[in-house]
């Protein structure tokens, strides 16, 4: 029997990875309500950056007074929408 595969997260290179690292702390600096698109969730999630946790890579996103935490990796684009 063929094992069932679920897809696999799309490879990024290290230009990308620190581009998209820069986005985020621009964002946590500035204190603005962002959208992230999540790899993974249909859905955009909107909220403000509040902690960028290198430890554990999660960014830690405020969302109606609940904090989300969504692996950096997982994290496809950073958007003012």
């Amino acid at each position: 029997m063929a094992k069932a595969s679920t897809p696999k997260r799309p490879t990024r290179d290290e230009f990308e990875l620190e581009e998209l690292g820069t986005h985020l702390i621009e964002a946590k600096d500035d204190g603005d309500e962002r959208a992230l698109t999540v790899w993974g969730m249909p859905d955009k999630v909107r909220g403000r950056i509040t902690v960028l946790y290198s430890r554990t890579r999660l960014v830690h996103i405020e969302e109606d007074g609940a904090t989300r935490k969504i692996p950096f990796l997982d994290i496809m684009k950073v958007s003012y929408e």
